[in-house]
C-alpha cells in the first residue's frame, strides 16, 4: 500500500567522496558540485518520519548546515552517514543540532579499515570524531560496518569496542548496484563471513536490549542474503520510502542494477512525481525485483511494518537458544528479475 504520511527517505547530497573504498566506486563518478540539489529542491520534500543523509561523503558539502536546517522542518529524525574524516565540520554541525544521529563508517580495526577505505589514518579520525561527540553529550552516535572476507575477523572486536563505549553498531554486507558502480562485489568464502555474523547474533540475543534483539534478526537476514536466499520480508521501496539523488531524481531505492527515476524534483513537485503514472509503473517493477537486497534502508522499515516475523524469530531464538543460520529457513528466489543482468548493466553504466 502506498504510504503518504509515514515516509522515510535517503537524501544523497553528493557523489563526491574523499574515500576510495574497495566495495564502492562512487568516487570515480563524482557529481558536479554546481548541479547538486540544494535548499530549493529540499524545500519541495514532503513531511517524513525519518531521513538519512548520505553520499558520497556528505560533509564535503560546505552548505550542509543549511541543508540540515531545512530537513529538520521536514522530518522527525535525521541520521547522517559519514566516514568521519571532517571532524571539525561534524562537531560544528552537532553543536547547532545536538539531536542529530551520526553513523561513522568504520570497516574494522585500524589497519583493516584504512586499507578498505583508502583514507590514511581513517580509523583514528573516525574514532576521534566519535569520542569528541560523546564528550559534547551527543548520544545518537555509532559505527557502521560493511562486512566482507577481508574484515570479517574484525566484526566481533569492533562490536565489542562499540558496546564498551556505548555506541550504536550497524552492519551491512556487500551489494552490487548502479549506486555503488559495482557489479563484481561477492563473497567467496561464505562460511568465513557468516560464522562471524553468527557470533554477533549470539551476542545480540543475550543482551538485555530489545533493540539489539531486532538487530540480531537483521543480521540473520544478512547471512541469508550472503547465502542467496530470498528476502524474509518483501521490499516496499518506492511506496513507503524513496531516495533523492544529487541530480534531483527521486528513486525507489539504491539497490537496482540500473537507475529508475520516478521523476526529477528540480522540474516537478514531489506530489506530481509521487502520484505519476511513471511512479506507479516503477512500483510494479519493484514488486517484481529479484535482487533480494537486505540493506538497512529498506529492511528496517519492512521489519517495522511486519513485526510478526521478527518477533516470532526473536522469541524462538530467545526461548530455545540461537543455533545458527539454517538455509531451510528461507526460500530460494524465483528467477523473475526484470532488470538488466549484472554483466550487461556493467557494460551500459555511465557516470551519474
Amino acid at each position: 500500500m502506498l504510504q503518504k504520511n509515514n515516509l522515510h527517505a535517503s537524501v544523497i547530497l553528493t557523489y563526491r567522496c574523499n574515500a576510495k573504498c574497495n566495495m564502492c566506486n562512487v568516487y570515480k563518478y563524482p557529481s558536479n558540485k554546481e548541479e547538486e540539489i540544494g535548499p530549493k529542491e529540499l524545500e519541495k520534500l514532503p513531511q517524513m518520519k525519518f531521513t538519512n543523509i548520505t553520499g558520497g561523503e556528505p560533509f564535503v558539502r560546505n552548505d550542509i548546515e543549511n541543508i540540515v536546517a531545512i530537513l529538520r522542518k521536514k522530518t522527525k529524525r535525521i541520521v547522517i552517514s559519514t566516514n568521519g574524516y571532517f571532524t571539525d565540520r561534524i562537531v560544528n554541525l552537532c553543536k547547532k543540532h545536538p539531536d542529530l544521529g551520526i553513523r561513522i563508517s568504520i570497516e574494522g580495526m585500524p589497519k583493516t579499515n584504512d586499507a578498505i577505505r583508502g583514507i590514511p589514518d581513517g580509523f583514528d579520525k573516525g574514532l576521534r570524531t566519535l569520542l569528541t561527540l560523546r564528550e559534547m553529550g551527543i548520544t545518537d552516535i555509532g559505527f557502521g560496518m560493511t562486512v566482507q572476507e577481508v574484515n570479517a575477523q574484525d566484526l566481533i572486536p569492533l562490536y565489542s569496542l562499540a558496546n564498551a563505549l556505548g555506541y550504536e553498531f550497524a552492519t551491512a554486507t556487500l551489494h552490487n548496484s548502479h549506486y555503488f558502480h559495482k557489479y563484481d562485489n561477492r563473497i567467496i568464502n561464505k562460511e568465513k563471513v557468516t560464522n562471524e555474523f553468527e557470533k554477533l547474533i549470539a551476542c545480540l540475543l543475550t543482551s538485555r536490549s530489545p533493540k539489539k534483539w531486532f538487530r540480531a534478526y537483521f543480521n540473520n537476514g544478512l547471512i541469508n542474503f550472503i547465502h542467496g536466499g530470498s528476502r524474509p520480508i518483501p521490499c516496499n521501496m518506492g511506496s513507503d520510502g524513496f531516495f533523492l539523488d544529487p541530480s534531483g531524481d527521486i528513486l525507489p531505492c539504491n539497490g537496482m542494477d540500473r537507475k529508475l527515476p520516478m521523476g526529477n524534483i528540480k522540474r516537478k513537485s514531489f506530489d506530481e512525481i509521487w502520484t505519476s503514472q511513471n511512479a506507479r509503473n516503477i512500483r510494479e517493477t519493484v514488486k517484481r525485483c529479484n535482487k533480494q537486497c537486505w540493506m538497512i534502508g529498506s529492511a528496517a522499515p519492512a521489519m517495522k511494518n511486519n513485526m510478526r516475523l521478527p518477533i516470532s524469530w526473536i522469541l524462538k531464538n530467545k526461548i530455545f537458544g540461537y543455533r545458527g543460520y539454517k538455509k531451510t529457513d528461507f526460500q530460494q528466489p524465483e528467477n523473475n528479475t526484470v532488470f538488466t543482468s549484472i554483466d550487461s548493466a556493467a557494460k551500459e553504466r555511465t557516470p551519474l
